[in-house]
């Protein structure tokens, strides 16, 4: 059985390898504060991860190494994440007087009933929720399985870059801890809040929703912020590179605002209505109580105004960080404007205080 939701570790990285960028993120706790001890974003070649799968090991590995050695950490051990539509997750119920090792060995036993793939090609996980409402002589276990290969390329990149992959998490539970520190930031907090956590990348959006703090739902549509960086290029006459760099600093022309900017905006709002009524359309909830915008995209000036006034929700932009300390390796301006971005990472990060 391979670490899919992975057990309790000591200080480990938190290592999220989107479609145009590798993040790490490092983080000590003294009470119940958490503090940034270093941090690293670079970019991606172009195609080397493709909708979350990675296609060039090679490359990959080399990035990790620059964003290790950029980020000044001396911490080995990372905790890295496979995308939710490559993992299979499954609530079971067993006998509450099995001690793990018994666990283990009843869902090998029984993997194949849950399971679509060749048990030779999957890494398996378990995890003990807590008592079973239908049984309390029962206890309910999550299982996930993923296929070998989208672990073990996350394994191999790692090692190219001298890291080692202590844990093998799921997207969407990195999403899900990271949310912990997000909810204090809401009005309502403490009531039984839906939220949904629009995570817009570069290429992939993902919506998850939370139910009083557990993912009851995600979906992954393509679209992200790669498509208004191909939009500058094309209009300005820009490489690929020049028109990231125009998107994040500016210094474009006048009309950018009005025929470009706008525009996709427009389009970020229609995407997030759509995989909203998606969600209501799938499940009994007709409403959430707030959105929060994630990934690079997210920070574009004036996207929570729109969103808010489309949905009709409160809509606020994701910072995990907000009530970090900071240390001295990290520059807190550029930590503060990569935040949305940084919500997997840090979820990752947090793995080391499990």
């Amino acid at each position: 059985m391979f670490g899919l939701i992975g057990k309790k570790s000591s200080s480990v990285l938190g290592v999220d390898i989107s479609s145009s960028s590798a993040k790490l993120l490092e983080l000590s706790k003294q009470g119940d504060r958490y503090r940034v001890e270093s941090y690293a974003v670079e970019p991606l070649p172009a195609n080397a991860v493709v909708e979350k799968n990675i296609t060039d090991v090679e490359a990959v590995g080399e990035v990790l190494k620059r964003v290790a050695s950029k980020s000044r950490t001396s911490v080995k051990q990372v905790a890295v994440a496979v995308s939710g539509s490559a993992v299979i997750t499954k609530v079971i119920q067993m006998d509450s007087g099995l001690n793990e090792f018994e666990m283990e060995d009843q869902i090998a036993l029984e993997a194949d009933q849950y399971i679509p793939y060749p048990l030779d090609e999957v890494a398996i996980d378990f995890e003990v929720q807590g008592p079973s409402e239908s049984n309390p002589d029962q206890v309910d276990v999550l299982l996930a399985a993923c296929r070998k290969e989208n672990v073990d390329v996350r394994e191999d990149a790692l090692e190219i870059a001298g890291l080692n992959a202590k844990v093998v998490d799921v997207e969407a539970y990195a999403l899900e801890r990271a949310y912990e520190l997000i909810e204090p930031q809401l009005d309502s907090q403490g009531e039984e809040l839906v939220v949904a956590i629009m995570d817009i990348g570069a290429t992939m959006t993902t919506l998850s929703v939370l139910a009083e703090g557990k993912t009851v739902y995600t979906r992954e549509q393509i679209f992200g912020g790669k498509q208004l960086t191909e939009e500058i290029q094309r209009r300005y006459g820009l490489s690929i590179e020049e028109a990231g760099l125009a998107k994040k600093q500016g210094g474009l022309p006048d009309d950018y605002e009005a025929e470009v900017l706008t525009p996709f905006r427009e389009a970020v709002v229609q995407q997030v209505a759509r995989a909203l009524q998606f969600f209501f359309g799938a499940s009994q909830y007709n409403a959430v109580d707030y959105v929060v915008l994630a990934g690079g995209t997210a920070s574009i000036q004036g996207l929570t105004e729109m969103v808010e006034e489309k949905t009709g929700t409160p809509t606020l932009v994701a910072n995990p960080f907000a009530d970090m300390a900071v240390g001295s390796r990290v520059n807190a301006s550029s930590l503060s404007n990569d935040a949305p971005s940084l919500m997997i990472a840090c979820g990752l990060a947090m793995r080391s205080f499990d």
